[in-house]
């Protein structure tokens, strides 16, 4: 992980390299730019993971009243399972590939922001410094909120008990562990899933929703 985390660091450093040619030098603008860039990149990687849960979830209630009748018959189950699945389309497995690939890549960005050196003045926007985390606050509301949403868009059915816990969990513990990571590590986060938000909001209207 150490390889990934400094190609991260030498990404940001030359973009606040790129920064400071164009006469605003700025970290934060790096952090910003590296992030929209990784997202665009992975982008065909995002969309196959998020088409292929959506088709998971759009088979749920078959799968359970299968999983119901035949719950004392496993081999059974996993017979009617599979002809479910090729019925309908659907590879289970279709989103662990997208996921394996880019988990590498967001744990090697996660690092590398996280234990980045800054060379000179780090400010930006409100912010002294974004080696430390954000003294007003203002960044773990935002990356709280913004992951809210983003699960809100990618997690349609609420109705679920567990759906529901993870619906308001997961963005209040974000947000939570936001209070004391470098605000670098939140721009990216909060920038990640803007970024997120926008590609699902585009997918979902090309598929007329």
């Amino acid at each position: 992980m150490d390889f990934l985390s400094n190609i991260v660091q030498q990404v940001i450093t030359f973009l606040y390299g790129l920064t400071n040619m164009l006469g605003v030098p700025s970290y934060g603008l790096a952090i910003v730019i590296m992030t929209i860039i990784v997202k665009l990149i992975l982008y065909p990687l995002t969309k196959k993971q998020i088409e292929s849960t959506k088709a998971m979830m759009s088979i749920q209630p078959k799968m359970k009243e299968i999983q119901e009748k035949y719950k004392d018959d496993k081999q059974r189950l996993n017979m009617e399972l599979a002809n479910l699945y090729k019925n309908e389309g659907v590879n289970p497995l279709a989103g662990c590939l997208p996921l394996l690939v880019q988990m590498p890549i967001m744990i090697g960005i996660f690092y590398g922001i996280r234990d980045f050196s800054y060379a000179g003045p780090s400010n930006f926007l409100w912010m002294e410094s974004i080696s430390t985390p954000d003294p007003m606050y203002i960044l773990p509301v935002l990356s709280a909120l913004t992951t809210f949403i983003q699960s809100k868009q990618t997690m349609p059915d609420t109705s679920s008990p567990q759906n529901k816990i993870m619906l308001y969990f997961m963005p209040l513990f974000i947000g939570y562990i936001s209070l004391n990571f470098p605000a670098g590590l939140v721009i990216y986060w909060v920038v990640m899933n803007i970024m997120q938000i926008g590609q699902q909001a585009l997918m979902n209207k090309a598929a007329g929703k």
